[in-house]
């Protein structure tokens, strides 16, 4: 790392404009908690702060062949706004390959990724300042992944299809089947509007109802370990077979909080300071 690059990556400490408005990850809830939870972490602003990005690509294009590879790609926040998603600071740690999405295995791919996090948070490695000419111990957070909607299934372990598709509202969600097309309907989102907004009060263009309910409040990571907790999973693909249950739980753990669509506890609860997390799901 050049000298140039070790100077970057103290922007987000020195530089930056402290006057509240969101214009980079480091202005964030998440990374002021994750500082204040642990500040022998939050106190050295030369410790590197992730993201994950994963999604599945065709190889082929526009072609009729059916591939999906899926590549895991980390970005460094540390870094200024005009360089955080270059290129040069985007890197590739796995690819994942087809010719089908790696679905409810995916945990299995991202352990090598997970226990390199879990080295660089609990002991981290010596590292040489190239700005300030000396070594010193490097840590590194992951503080959140960044996908789509399918992504998330994936790298969360919660279901997003159903009645309870909604991984913010979840038991709250508020969903119908609709009788002709046999389509989920979705009507909760006026929730997120201000008190006041008109929308709110509109009946005859949603649910024919006035919406005055408050905002869901979410999930911490507390609560979604509490909600996996019993849950028994099964790597490697294989047939259904008709009139079992697509998840079963163990009898002698059952679960604190049975709620959501959880299918399994999301390997990234083996981090050290994700179920402290206030970003998740």
């Amino acid at each position: 790392m050049s000298r140039h690059t070790a100077d970057d990556m103290l922007w987000h400490s020195k530089v930056r404009t402290k006057d509240g408005v969101l214009r980079h990850p480091v202005d964030s809830p998440a990374w002021a908690y994750l500082d204040e939870k642990y500040p022998y972490f939050g106190n050295e602003c030369r410790n590197v702060r992730l993201g994950l990005a994963s999604d599945g690509f065709s190889l082929f294009g526009m072609s009729r062949t059916i591939h999906s590879t899926w590549p895991v790609v980390m970005s460094v926040y540390n870094l200024p706004p005009w360089l955080c998603m270059k290129q040069p600071y985007l890197f590739l740690s796995l690819l994942i390959p087809g010719p089908k999405g790696p679905g409810n295995n995916i945990d299995m791919y991202l352990q090598p990724l997970v226990e390199e996090l879990k080295m660089l948070w609990n002991e981290g490695v010596q590292t040489y300042d190239a700005f300030k000419k000396e070594m010193f111990r490097l840590r590194a957070a992951m503080l959140w992944t960044i996908n789509d909607f399918p992504a998330y299934a994936m790298l969360s372990s919660y279901s997003t299809n159903g009645f309870k598709a909604c991984p913010v509202c979840v038991e709250d969600t508020e969903s119908v089947r609709l009788k002709n097309c046999k389509k989920l309907r979705f009507m909760g989102a006026r929730r997120w509007l201000c008190d006041d907004h008109h929308y709110r009060g509109w009946k005859n263009n949603f649910n024919g109802k006035v919406e005055r309910r408050p905002r869901p409040n979410g999930m911490t990571g507390s609560q979604c370990l509490r909600a996996t907790r019993g849950l028994i999973i099964k790597f490697g693909r294989r047939k259904k077979k008709k009139g079992t249950q697509k998840r079963k739980r163990n009898d002698q753990t059952p679960p604190e909080e049975d709620i959501g669509n959880w299918r399994k506890r999301s390997i990234f609860f083996e981090l050290p300071y994700f179920d402290r997390s206030i970003f998740y799901p």
